[in-house]
């Protein structure tokens, strides 16, 4: 399985194995990091799963949709690395992908 490094905002940094075909925001929720909130379970409506994704990996995903580019908006922590991880699929290909929860609104 390809590992998944989760930083939390306190700094601690957790690696996982992650579940290709799960979003990175289910991955983070089902290895107890409770400070992710995805309070829209994944719907792209809440932005409350907005994640700094490290630099190195920020072209190996798919493109900002304009749903996610709108809610990101919403924040003030964003970044041009910002994402929300409920639009990020885990795959084999992103072994390694390191990502820290954003500081919430």
């Amino acid at each position: 399985m390809a590992k998944l490094i989760i930083v939390t905002r306190d700094g601690t940094e957790k690696q996982v194995e992650g579940r290709s075909g799960w979003s990175v925001m289910e991955n983070i929720r089902d290895n107890g990091v409770d400070e992710l909130l995805a309070l829209c379970g994944g719907c792209c409506s809440c932005a409350t799963c907005h994640v700094h994704v490290d630099e190195e990996w920020v072209d190996a995903l798919p493109p900002v949709g304009p749903d996610e580019d709108d809610l990101l908006d919403s924040s003030d922590h964003r970044q041009s690395n910002s994402r929300l991880s409920c639009q990020i699929q885990f795959s084999d290909a992103l072994d390694g992908l390191r990502v820290r929860i954003a500081p919430e609104d």
